[in-house]
């Protein structure tokens, strides 16, 4: 069974991963990431309502800022994202000297990226003005988002460490060390808020706690210059074979990203006209919706990896049989959530009011349109794990440009200026984005299996 293997080396990892049953390489891998995943969502609820707890304001000012937070991170997610597929890629062909190299400069990339991101912390208002923030959550927010930043940057290091150990197949590791660290953010936020009464910044303060703890227990494994898989300076190469593969992958993957949460910052700055209370009930529904978007998004890191494995060693036909074994599981995933939130979906969007029952209405108005879509972003994630396995960041790049940009800011648009269903269209935009894009997602597979099949399968069978 899959839960039970454990592998001595690297080698005797890729082995499986090359020649293993697909659905027990599928659930070694991505078990522990969903269940990752799952944590890291159900720790963002509770910080959510412990948020509430000091003001429905303040989840308002979070919720907003922390899309101006990803909008930066996505700089290190586009790294990890590139650098991950690309070492998995190296690695599923057996050239650990490949390895080395594109490991060392990724992590180089991120002190680059880490040194232009702290360069912000004395703009650190302006920025927030300059992204639309209004002054009454920039008053709330703007300490939080300065400690932000530097927790960013931290995260920078983590997300490539966690691509790094995800290609090695050492998911459990990523879990075991996950659980602490979210455990430690918790219990600090929870003293913070309810012990000492903290604002917003103490919530802040307890991420950046936790992403120095994570830090710490990765810095021994990438600075493990006898591991392919660890950091050396003089692996450090920016020429064809190292950098230039990463950057192809990952640059479309961080404006992909940059993008996505740019236009959520647009279509949060849009909801502004309602009250900042709109904003913060729709951060609410997407932190529902994320109880299985989340665990989906488990399953499509562990398939990318697999996938590209796969593909460096010419195994199309089973890169393409990982992606049918995530896409069963995510529907799965999305089926079963979207009906357990339904059943007790007054009780949930309670959690998150704080007691105040106006907004507790608000957070349902806008809930009740995004829950559908749990099952459409879980077909949308299992071919984001086909496309970034075979390296179509461009197409990736495409879909959540559509997600954002077609079906969501100019749907928006039209409630404002068409109708006056008020608050509700902020539930009716995220509705049409979730089912529109998963639509969309559908069809590009479909062309792409056809094409990968034409131009990789079909010279196999010839051969």
């Amino acid at each position: 069974m899959a839960d039970i293997k454990r592998f001595k080396s690297d080698e005797e990892f890729r082995e499986f991963a090359l020649n293993g049953n697909m659905r027990s390489v599928i659930a070694y891998v991505s078990l522990p990431l969903m269940i990752y995943q799952g944590l890291m969502q159900l720790f963002k609820i509770l910080d959510t309502v412990m948020a509430a707890h000091i003001g429905s304001g303040t989840v308002s000012s979070i919720a907003y800022i922390s899309q101006i937070s990803f909008l930066i991170s996505a700089v290190g997610t586009g790294l990890s994202i590139g650098g991950g597929m690309k070492i998995s890629e190296a690695y599923g062909a057996g050239d650990y000297g490949l390895v080395k190299k594109r490991v060392s400069t990724v992590y180089a990339m991120c002190g680059i990226a880490g040194a232009l991101v702290l360069c912000l912390i004395p703009f650190a208002e302006s920025f927030l003005r300059l992204n639309g923030t209004t002054e009454s959550m920039i008053k709330a927010g703007a300490e939080y988002f300065t400690v932000e930043l530097i927790a960013i940057v931290l995260n920078f290091f983590n997300s490539v460490y966690i691509a790094v150990e995800r290609s090695r197949g050492n998911s459990r590791l990523i879990l075991r060390l996950n659980f602490i660290v979210l455990s430690v953010k918790l219990a600090l936020t929870a003293f913070f808020v309810y012990v000492l009464d903290g604002e917003a910044v103490m919530i802040a303060a307890a991420t950046l706690i936790s992403q120095g703890i994570f830090f710490l227990f990765a810095l021994r494994k990438i600075c493990d210059r006898t591991s392919p898989f660890g950091f050396s300076l003089s692996a450090v190469s920016f020429g064809r074979n190292a950098a230039l593969p990463v950057i192809k992958t990952a640059a479309p993957a961080a404006v992909e990203r940059a993008a996505f949460a740019y236009g959520k910052l647009i279509a949060n700055s849009m909801c502004t006209i309602y009250g900042d209370s709109t904003v913060g009930a729709l951060g609410v529904s997407n932190n529902i919706d994320g109880l299985a978007t989340n665990l989906q998004n488990g399953f499509q890191e562990g398939a990318s990896s697999i996938i590209s494995q796969n593909i460096g060693a010419g195994k199309h036909d089973r890169a393409l049989a990982a992606f049918r074994e995530t896409l069963i599981i995510n529907i799965a995933i999305g089926t079963v959530f979207l009906a357990a939130v339904l059943l007790n979906f007054d009780f949930i969007c309670g959690l998150f009011s704080g007691g105040d029952d106006e907004f507790k209405e608000l957070i349902k108005s806008v809930t009740k349109y995004e829950v559908p879509g749990m099952i459409t972003l879980g077909i949308n994630a299992a071919v984001m794990a086909l496309l970034y396995g075979y390296g179509y960041t461009k197409l990736t790049l495409m879909l959540n440009a559509a997600r954002i940009f077609v079906f969501r800011v100019p749907v928006l648009w039209y409630l404002q200026n068409y109708t006056d269903l008020g608050s509700e269209s902020a539930g009716i935009m995220m509705l049409v984005s979730n089912i529109s894009v998963g639509i969309l997602a559908a069809v590009t597979a479909a062309v792409v299996i056809k094409r990968i099949k034409k131009k990789y399968m079909w010279k196999e069978t010839k051969k």
